[in-house]
């Protein structure tokens, strides 16, 4: 039977773990009860000089004792005042410091009575300790129950007035579109207008309820402003303002849809350049006008913000039942150690604490079932399920067969290549050329791939077992989100898939098959897996491979797609993988260039626009991550992104200063290599450490740390510092030049590029442990989803 404490760390919140009861140190308290109980019944040993005619007498007294209340502390009365404190915090704590010291006085007057009675004053202190602190406890509890409460409750309502406003936009849109179909010629001047608002918090703002200003308003359109009007909506810009009683004009509603798509940036960017220019909103212009697919946006804004909410609310749920198991089973605990039926009466007045008695959350619940089933499932409450509840995947045994069937295989089948390409003479300096220059690139852009898998799936291990909530991070949904054993099988998979391919491929080429047959083996491998990736079927994790296209769309299309965690995090990852791009770049151009037809693998390395693509392809992931510094800049005005921009410029200079130096060879590129390489690296491990990883406080309680750890062992964390540290200088090599021949050389640049793949796994644990702490700080357990209605001051 597991324990309780283990079944609350696993099923507790993570992000709200400080707010709820903390049972290990209750355990504790009552450990102490019992040690000093057993430091009594030795003294009373000790005591004892013999066996007495009055041993009878004393023993009934003591379970006469035990059975009586004790006058020196009286338990329940003790809980009954503490308790009430906790509940209504009426209480000060001085006051109760004074009760608390006038029933110690009045108990030291009573122990003078009896010696016997003395000997418990060290297990009575340890009880009152024991309750001050559950007492706490519960304090604790019921306040941060109140206050995620009465923020769900206003979220509630909020979420309300967006819903009634939304469905009036949605009603008028339909009357307006009914009554230009049957009077198509002669309402033309009744259309919907937005207001373009200023977009610096990239934002595409525009009035959801303005209409263009027309000298003959037909009464319809009166009766939807008045609708609206009673909403608390007010139009802009139109003749007649309704006002307050004080004179003023009401507050009007904008619909802000987030600028996460290029067509959304490019407008709200030449709006703000437009109000620059004239210090004025544009009055018309194409895309002003409120249509069903911006309604649309914004109904899938407030179905999510419904969704979160729901979800909210079901975390409190649990935090309600989870922190009142944990009190029910350390009083029980209590009664077992002290002896005294004490759970009983605490347990009336937790049930009586707010956290348990109040019904609101499981009454918005409901109604935010009835809402979402209503408005945004047509009525058919198992699909609104699906949003509201969905469905966790179960971990298969199969998978886990299969990662040690893959597993095997890749061992076997890469021990049998080793043999044969030994027997075979592969690697003699007749053949190694041939073999390096065509089998090398395809095969080490796989393998750095597949190593790239098994980190993220020692991450996914890591961050499972330490609690790290990496989905709600990275904001996957269970359909796309992978579980390490799923990591571990596609990376098994896929390189025994290509072990395969290569023993193939050496088998094939010993028996004497024509080499330009043999040679496109690498390519239809390549061939295959694109396929794969982009196959429509619903097969081999189809939701997470279209999670990642979109992940990598948004990345190359930078700055025009809002950035979000797992978008900047993919492309840090990609920033580590520019050997495997250039392998993909020889790649392709060896087969393009048929190549492998002719032998002459000098085609591609002579010719000018393969080296020009060189230094496009080294620039690329630092440039797509320069650019979402930029795009975070623009839309939260922070000036870190400017300096984080900064590291991935210099990056970007270091990059081609080498590739410049490896072409040629003199002591001013060495010079400038140097320079450029310690700049950039001191400016990396700068971020890593101390942005990144949040370390290096020297005001820390963890010398050079930071306060909260989530492993214990801090060592670890020093370690990693340092091996931080040796990786990220791993460019050293490309200046010190070995003279090893083509094969060496093209091994040595695999271990090189393995050890940064190593580094860059080794770094995701750490960055998103920081994240999580940031999040656990700030009580974050739900996203907060952007309304598309806000209010704005009609005065302008």
């Amino acid at each position: 039977m597991v324990k309780f404490s283990k079944q609350l760390e696993a099923q507790l919140i993570p992000e709200w773990k400080e707010a709820f009861v903390n049972y290990w140190q209750l355990k504790k308290n009552i450990k102490k009860i019992r040690l000093s109980r057993i430091s009594k019944q030795k003294q009373d040993i000790d005591n004892s000089y013999g066996l007495s005619i009055l041993d009878p007498f004393r023993s009934l007294f003591s379970k006469i004792r035990q059975n009586f209340p004790n006058p020196l502390y009286k338990v329940d009365t003790a809980i009954q005042v503490r308790s009430k404190k906790a509940l209504e915090g009426e209480k000060d704590e001085d006051e109760e410091e004074e009760q608390y010291n006038q029933r110690q006085e009045e108990g030291e007057e009573q122990v003078s009575e009896s010696d016997e009675l003395a000997q418990l004053f060290s297990e009575e202190d340890e009880v009152r300790m024991f309750f001050e602190r559950l007492d706490e406890e519960l304090n604790k509890v019921n306040q941060f129950y109140r206050t995620k409460e009465t923020e769900f409750l206003e979220r509630g309502e909020l979420l309300n007035k967006q819903l009634q406003i939304l469905l009036d936009l949605k009603q008028v849109l339909t009357d307006r579109r009914r009554k230009n179909f049957q009077q198509s010629r002669s309402n033309s001047g009744h259309l919907f207008r937005s207001w373009s608002g200023s977009a610096r918090n990239s934002d595409f703002s525009e009035s959801a309820n303005e209409f263009e200003e027309t000298p003959g308003q037909t009464p319809e359109t009166d009766t939807v402003i008045a609708a609206l009007e009673r909403n608390g909506v007010n139009f802009i810009g139109s003749e007649v303002r309704s006002k307050t009683k004080n004179g003023k004009p009401k507050m009007a509603m904008r619909i802000d849809i987030p600028a996460t798509t290029p067509t959304r940036t490019i407008s709200a960017v030449t709006s703000m350049l437009w109000e620059d220019l004239v210090n004025s909103p544009r009055k018309d212009g194409a895309g002003d006008f409120i249509n069903r697919k911006k309604i649309q946006c914004a109904e899938k804004m407030i179905r999510g913000a419904f969704v979160e909410l729901y979800r909210g609310l079901g975390l409190l749920k649990t935090y309600s039942s989870l922190n009142m198991v944990a009190f029910t089973k350390i009083l029980k605990k209590f009664d077992k150690v002290a002896k005294q039926q004490a759970s009983g009466n605490y347990l009336k007045l937790v049930k009586r604490s707010h956290f348990i008695s109040s019904d609101k959350v499981v009454k918005l619940m409901d109604e935010v079932e009835s809402i979402f089933t209503r408005h945004f499932a047509s009525n058919d409450r198992k699909k609104a399920m699906k949003f509201l509840r969905p469905q966790q995947h179960k971990d298969s045994h199969m998978v886990t067969f299969f990662v040690g069937l893959f597993t095997g295989s890749f061992v076997t089948l890469f021990s049998v290549y080793a043999i044969l390409a030994h027997l075979s003479g592969l690697f003699s300096p007749g053949t190694e050329a041939g073999y390096v220059e065509t089998v090398y690139p395809v095969f080490s852009a796989f393998a750095l791939l597949s190593l790239h898998l098994f980190m993220y799936g020692c991450n996914l291990f890591m961050w499972k077992s330490t609690r790290i909530n990496y989905n709600f991070i990275f904001e996957f949904t269970p359909s796309t989100a992978l579980k390490y054993r799923d990591a571990f099988l596609i990376c098994t998979s896929f390189m025994t898939a290509v072990v395969g391919a290569m023993v193939v491929h050496l088998l094939l080429r010993s028996s004497g098959f024509s080499p330009t047959q043999v040679d496109a083996i690498p390519g239809f491998l390549l061939l295959f897996f694109i396929g794969l990736l982009i196959c429509p079927f619903n097969i081999f994790y189809r939701p997470t491979r279209y999670c990642f296209l979109r992940i990598i769309r948004n990345i190359v299309c930078s700055p025009f797609y809002k950035v979000l965690l797992v978008d900047f995090f993919m492309a840090d990852q990609l920033t580590s993988q520019i050997p495997l791009l250039r392998h993909m770049e020889s790649t392709a151009c060896y087969f393009l260039a048929r190549s492998f037809r002719t032998h002459r693998y000098e085609t591609c390395k002579s010719g000018r626009l393969y080296r020009e693509l060189a230094y496009v392809i080294s620039f690329a992931p630092y440039y797509w991550r320069a650019m979402q510094c930029a795009r975070r800049w623009f839309d939260e005005c922070d000036l870190d992104h400017l300096v984080n921009m900064g590291k991935y410029v210099s990056a970007m200079v270091a990059a081609g200063a080498r590739i410049t130096y490896a072409n040629q060879n003199t002591e001013l590129w060495l010079v400038v290599v140097l320079v450029t390489s310690v700049v950039a690296t001191v400016y990396q491990l700068y971020w890593d450490f101390v942005k990144d990883w949040g370390l290096l406080n020297p005001k820390s309680k963890n010398p050079w740390l930071r306060d909260d750890l989530v492993l214990k062992n801090k060592s670890i964390y020093y370690v990693s510092i340092a091996l931080n540290l040796v990786l990220r200088v791993a460019w050293v090599e490309t200046v010190t030049r070995f003279n090893v021949g083509m094969l060496e050389s093209r091994m040595l640049d695999f271990f090189l590029a393995s050890l940064e793949v190593i580094r860059r796994g080794h770094w995701n644990f750490y960055r998103l442990e920081n994240e999580h702490l940031n999040n656990v700080g700030k009580f974050r357990a739900v996203k907060n989803v952007p309304l598309p209605f806000r209010e704005t001051d009609s005065d302008g």
